[in-house]
């Protein structure tokens, strides 16, 4: 019985990596910028662009896919009698972790799920970010095996659950009834999307099905090396593998460093960036895309990290942070180093702390 569960879930998460793989290369078929079907940083920035949080004329946009991902995750999460409201889990720690997990996923020019998309495209700069993201996921169980741990979430009233998907349900129909209290870009990443109805159902699709499966891009890599489970490496897989056949059919498959969409080839600043994003993951608990359904769960301190992800997306374009095709700025490198910094102190102190408590 144990291990027919245990292969049941293999084969949902192996069927989840493929379908998001599917719908990712499909809405760039549709309209969506190259090899970003799906990017929860790249999409996040959009959004705050398409509310006025920044000025970058070339990113702004509503993008529907997030508003699907939280609201499929809602869906599925309310028919398992999984949407408890919770929190209480250090906010501000949240707040600053992924604050810098979107600094350093626009140095990269992505979140882990866009990198794997790049991966499946033949981006091979996106193979230098994820030996990044490697490091930074193995600094980050160091931290955890030094006894890092941020505060167990309680329970809070049942009605804030709902907040963050009502809020999301305000986004869509602003976006469909009054998109004039909006701001669209007229050229540039922001320009490029699929019909609002096939990028809102990809989200749906890809929220409820992450959301059943628990995926996750940091726990595929983290599991593997903690705990030697596999399981959730095999969607990781699966996901890239689709991508690559699914853009060789649609003749997207760009294999190199050069002339790739949306990326630089600067080495050193891909796997820093992605490095960062790594270890303020793993200190989060999981990847941005995680997140995401975690804040469609109800899970209130997944919010939190989800507005400091906001903010930082902000922070990133109103002061030159972000990187471009041309490469990363001055100010972007020094946010990243600091970023580093400030989530490498985090963990000191944490760990200082549950230390004295245990004591």
């Amino acid at each position: 019985m144990f291990f027919r569960q245990v292969k049941k879930e293999k084969v949902f998460i192996a069927s989840t990596g493929i379908i998001v793989g599917l719908l990712a290369v499909l809405l760039v078929k549709f309209g969506n910028p190259g090899n970003m079907g799906l990017c929860i940083a790249c999409f996040i920035r959009d959004t705050a662009g398409a509310l006025k949080l920044h000025s970058a004329g070339v990113v702004q946009y509503l993008r529907p896919e997030i508003i699907g991902i939280v609201l499929g995750a809602s869906v599925m999460a309310f028919s398992k009698k999984e949407l408890i409201a919770r929190s209480g889990s250090n906010p501000v720690v949240r707040f600053v972790l992924g604050f810098f997990v979107m600094i350093g996923a626009l140095m990269f020019l992505g979140c882990p799920l866009r990198m794997m998309l790049r991966i499946g495209g033949g981006d091979l700069n996106a193979v230098i970010g994820l030996v990044g993201f490697i490091c930074g996921i193995v600094v980050g169980i160091v931290a955890l095996n030094k006894g890092f741990s941020l505060d167990r979430a309680h329970k809070v009233t049942t009605s804030e659950a709902y907040i963050f998907p009502i809020i999301q349900i305000v986004f869509l129909v602003l976006l469909v009834a009054v998109p004039t209290l909006l701001v669209f870009s007229a050229e540039g990443p922001g320009s490029k999307h699929a019909p609002i109805i096939i990028s809102l159902a990809a989200g749906l699709i890809a929220g409820a099905l992450a959301q059943r499966t628990r995926f996750c891009t940091v726990a595929g890599i983290r599991d593997s090396i903690m705990f030697k489970d596999f399981t959730m490496l095999i969607g990781f897989v699966s996901l890239i593998v689709t991508a690559v056949i699914m853009n060789m059919i649609f003749g997207f498959f760009n294999f190199g460093f050069a002339e790739q969409p949306i990326a630089h080839t600067d080495g050193l600043w891909n796997f820093l960036g992605m490095l960062l994003v790594g270890f303020a993951s793993v200190l989060l608990g999981g990847c941005p895309l995680r997140q995401l359904i975690l804040s469609g769960e109800g899970n209130i301190d997944s919010v939190i990290t989800v507005i400091g992800m906001f903010v930082g997306a902000a922070f990133c374009h109103n002061f030159g942070l972000a990187s471009s095709g041309e490469g990363p700025t001055a100010n972007g490198q020094f946010a990243v180093i600091f970023g580093l910094i400030v989530v490498t102190v985090i963990a000191l102190v944490n760990i200082a702390a549950n230390k004295k408590k245990g004591a």
